[in-house]
């Protein structure tokens, strides 16, 4: 599970260091978190491709999946696409899909977030639906690390593992929850290290001293790219988490 793809510097990032780590680390799936991989806000057709392209088989999004439109139309086709499973019925897409066996779900939080449906009572349908043993792992995208680890513990022997999504802040906490599910509060992101969650230095700190609506560019001088990453390892027979650990690299785009 892949923290946040920041831009073009994460896109080039994931299709230069995954196929390798998917050989390395003998991988079945690979889920990746794309709604800032479009210049950094959003996700559109041709970026989501990208990711595909890389070896990406599930990208899984947040609030920022709605930032550019020419997303919209491909959530509602069959590509392996979702935004978080509990904005209302009404809105495009799905929130949760079953890919090589594992069923994904991608959720949102709404602690300092937009005011959306329940994901605990989202989640607790969904489950619901899925037959016993299924294996399940679920984006937890949201600011607050304590409402990631409330949902962390409300799922804990119930799905193969949690790992949160959103602030681009890669956690270590990495651990395996006492009833098998494995859990991350954040992946962290696959962006440039020189900068500010992803996005250039400077506008980043005029916004803290002014206050002023200021917008905030991919920051893609930074030659070096982190690149944010957990694996879980997940027995098949049970659908709950043998181990999780960090999978954490750089890159330097510049090639140099």
């Amino acid at each position: 599970m892949i923290g946040d793809v920041v831009g073009k510097p994460g896109r080039r990032t994931v299709a230069a260091l995954l196929p390798e780590l998917r050989r390395e680390l003998e991988v079945d799936l690979v889920v990746a978190n794309g709604e800032n991989a479009a210049a950094g806000r959003g996700l559109t057709e041709s970026t989501a491709q990208a990711l595909f392209d890389a070896g990406v088989d599930v990208v899984t999004s947040g609030n920022h999946i709605w930032d550019n439109k020419d997303i919209l139309g491909a959530l509602d086709q069959e590509r392996p696409i979702l935004r978080p499973l509990n904005y209302p019925a009404v809105t495009p897409g799905r929130g949760l899909l079953t890919q090589g066996g594992v069923t994904v779900i991608n959720l949102q939080g709404r602690t300092f977030m937009p005011a959306i449906d329940c994901p605990f009572k989202a989640v607790d349908a969904a489950l619901e639906e899925l037959p016993d043993g299924a294996t399940v792992v679920v984006d937890m995208h949201c600011e607050a690390t304590s409402e990631k680890q409330a949902m962390g513990r409300y799922l804990d022997g119930r799905v193969a593992a949690v790992a949160g999504t959103h602030t681009h802040v890669p956690t270590a906490d990495a651990q395996l929850f006492p009833r098998g599910t494995a859990f991350v509060t954040d992946l962290g992101m696959v962006g440039p290290v020189d900068s500010i969650i992803g996005n250039e230095i400077e506008p980043a700190i005029s916004r803290f001293l002014t206050g002023m609506p200021t917008r905030f560019p991919v920051a893609e001088r930074s030659a070096k790219v982190q690149f944010n990453s957990a694996l879980i390892e997940i027995d098949e027979a049970t659908g709950r988490a043998r181990g999780i650990r960090r999978v954490d690299r750089e890159y330097n785009v510049h090639g140099e």
